[in-house]
């Protein structure tokens, strides 16, 4: 039997599983790493630390599986979007990479708008409008800021694309993690001319652009003895977090929406056709279904704003932190007597686009206890994930059901929330381990255990449970939610007012 590896990249560590040709998990490793601050609103890690951790997890699932390593024949990579990693001709680390929640390039984005002939000119060459999460923006940024640190690069790679170049030696992304860079003709699949151009940017710092099943290199003898692997063993193009994620939860097929609470909030549902948001609210980027593409939504700090209140303003509680909050949170009244929560903690992406908005609670009183607030996080997050929901239904796209996933689809209350939020029973399924599933899926495929990605879906992915939408309390949150979308646009004034102070 051959066996197939799957790595996710993530931001707050490295998660690796490896399953076999049934898709059953064999073995799983994680490691963590650190995350950096140095300004306000910036966020920053070291690709240095990606790589050991890539190597300590796969070595610790090759180990624990103990197979013969003739016989894991493929790797699929995950990572988190939008990153960038700035090497120089030697392939060395030019500075630490600046990451898909860093909000410094606000100008960069408008200069983009500019070059492009405005955000309608450029929404059309590459599907979507300059975010500050976006990697463009970044590389403006380091030639505005950093020149001779930008008279250096000689790539620019995407966190999973750095992995892979340890892994392969070669430079290579694939549709759906290149679509997030801004630089991608996301209709045709393939790097912008128009836009490289305009922006005054070379395509040689730009990776080979494949589909996510395509084998994209072997390992090298290097790391293949590092791994304790054999440069048989392939690496396919794999994909960015939320399209693995989709990939590992079945959504491969038109009328399936998947939702991710992680760090970030995911909206994500797939599209057999290029849809475009004109006011480029949501996302179209590819699909890792080849010849597919998928929309989505984007709360930056989801999971991450009851990881802030846990760890920042809980931490007597320990580490049964997150049971405690669950547990008081389950027991406090829908609404929050009245309180709202905004989870802009880290800016906003969907729907606002806004690196100014700020997190914040509202209608706080006296008579609010831990629980309430942490119910009101928890909230707060599900009412952002329901803004993404409304506009993808808004542009007719078919929705039929919603798989959750993610550390929220573990917690029994957030399921809840959002069934009752959203208005529609919030299905789980059997593979929990998301983007890297997803990818080992693609690898499998990638080395021929599988005609294509549905098929390898459609024979290991089935549903787990399923969480119906309580009617009276869905009343409650649809009453609720117009007031939670106004407050944001009460208090978006004064976040720029609150950010132009800080600056």
């Amino acid at each position: 039997m051959s066996y197939f590896l799957g790595v996710d990249i993530g931001t707050s560590g490295t998660k690796t599983i490896l399953i076999n040709e049934k898709g059953r998990i064999l073995a799983e490793a994680s490691a963590s790493y650190r995350l950096f601050h140095p300004k306000p609103m910036w966020s920053e890690q070291n690709p240095d630390d990606w790589w050991k951790a890539t190597v300590k997890t796969i070595r610790a699932v090759v180990a624990k599986a103990d197979k013969p390593k003739e016989s894991i024949k493929a790797i699929g990579l995950s990572g988190q979007m939008h990153g960038s990693v700035f090497l120089d001709k030697e392939d060395k680390v030019i500075r630490p990479a600046l990451l898909w929640n860093d909000q410094r390039t606000a100008a960069e984005c408008e200069e983009i708008e500019l070059r492009a002939g405005g955000r309608r000119r450029l929404i059309n060459m590459v599907a979507n409008p300059a975010l500050t999460g976006f990697t463009a923006p970044k590389i403006l940024w380091l030639r505005n800021n950093e020149p001779r640190n930008f008279e250096k690069v000689a790539k620019v790679l995407l966190p999973k694309d750095d992995v892979r170049r340890r892994l392969t030696g070669g430079y290579a992304t694939e549709v759906s993690d290149a679509s997030g860079m801004l630089l991608l003709d996301v209709k045709k699949r393939k790097w912008s001319k128009t836009l490289l151009n305009k922006l005054d940017l070379d395509e040689s710092l730009l990776g080979e652009v494949f589909e996510s099943e395509d084998v994209t290199g072997n390992l090298t003898k290097g790391a293949a003895k590092t791994l304790g692997l054999t440069t048989d063993c392939v690496v396919v193009g794999g994909a960015g977090d939320c399209a693995a994620n989709a990939v590992g939860t079945g959504v491969v097929k038109s009328g399936i929406l998947s939702t991710s609470i992680g760090t970030s909030g995911v909206m994500f549902v797939h599209s057999d056709e290029v849809q475009v948001d004109p006011q480029g609210r949501l996302h179209t980027f590819c699909h890792a279904v080849r010849g597919k593409w998928h929309m989505m939504g984007v709360n930056l700090c989801a999971g991450g704003s009851l990881q802030w209140f846990a760890e920042t303003l809980c931490k007597e509680l320990g580490d049964k932190v997150y049971d405690v909050l669950n547990r008081e949170a389950a027991r406090a009244t829908p609404g929050s007597e009245g309180l709202f929560f905004l989870p802009y903690l880290a800016g906003e992406r969907t729907p606002h686009a806004d690196p100014d908005a700020r997190g914040c609670f509202v209608g706080l009183t006296l008579a609010h206890q831990r629980g309430q607030i942490a119910r009101a996080i928890m909230e707060g997050v599900t009412y952002s994930m329901r803004d993404s929901l409304e506009i993808i239904q808004g542009m007719n796209v078919p929705v039929k059901q919603v798989r959750v996933s993610g550390g929220g689809s573990r917690s029994k209350l957030w399921r809840q929330l959002q069934a009752d939020v959203f208005g529609t029973k919030a299905v789980t399924i059997n593979a929990e381990q998301g983007p890297a599933y997803g990818v080992a899926l693609l690898a499998a495929v990638g080395a021929g255990a599988y005609k294509n990605i549905q098929q390898a879906c459609s024979a290991t992915i089935r549903e787990t449970s399923a969480t119906p939408v309580d009617r009276k309390t869905k009343r409650v949150y649809d009453a609720r939610f117009p007031t939670y979308q106004n407050l944001y646009q009460s208090l978006k004034g004064d976040f720029k007012s609150i950010s132009a102070i800080e600056s």
